[in-house]
């Protein structure tokens, strides 16, 4: 079932999602949940959805970069953020354990900030510790693309958005970045 993504200014966005124990995480309800925002992430189209989003303030976040969605773009885009295909898998109770030093600067969006976007400083590699969708302990190591989208989610589960790490004098709607900023380059915006 598609669900309804809230959007900035609701207070479920703002506040800090509550943890799941194990025994919580096997329940049909969550399991349910999680089918259900594969589902949202998927149809909207994103690559990245957080409980609170759809107004659940659990710690949970479903990821997915999809090839599809890499397709049409350049092969310098894809490697200057080190983007690749990342398959469907479940966040529970993440915690960053690990940030490089080096630093990364993108245009970034958010399917709860729907039409806007701006340029996000995050760390372009991190280490997460996280449950998987059975409660099981599980861990990666991301860089580029993937690394953004693991910060961009957990954030979201301590009610963090991208408006609040931003460069304020980059936010811009999605039209005007197409007319004006889509070929400039990140240092000249």
């Amino acid at each position: 079932m598609r669900l309804k993504i809230v959007q900035a200014g609701d207070p479920v966005l703002r506040e800090k999602a509550q943890p799941l124990k194990t025994d919580e995480i096997v329940k049909d309800e969550v399991q349910r949940l999680i089918r259900d925002m594969q589902e949202t992430m998927r149809d909207a189209p994103g690559v990245g959805l957080a409980a609170p989003q759809v107004g659940v303030p659990l710690q949970l976040a479903v990821i997915e970069d999809q090839e599809d969605f890499l397709k049409n773009l350049p092969a310098e885009e894809l490697a200057l953020k080190g983007r690749r295909p990342v398959p469907f898998h479940v966040l529970i109770n993440p915690q960053i354990v690990r940030t490089g030093d080096d630093k990364a600067e993108f245009h970034e969006g958010c399917l709860s900030l729907a039409g806007f976007s701006a340029i996000v400083p995050r760390a372009n590699t991190v280490r997460v510790e996280y449950l998987d969708e059975r409660g099981e302990p599980a861990s990666v190591e991301a860089a580029g693309w993937y690394a953004r989208i693991l910060q961009h989610e957990i954030d979201h589960l301590h009610g963090t958005l991208y408006i609040d790490r931003m460069h304020s004098r980059t936010f811009t709607s999605l039209d005007n970045w197409n007319r004006y900023g889509k070929r400039k380059a990140v240092s000249d915006a």
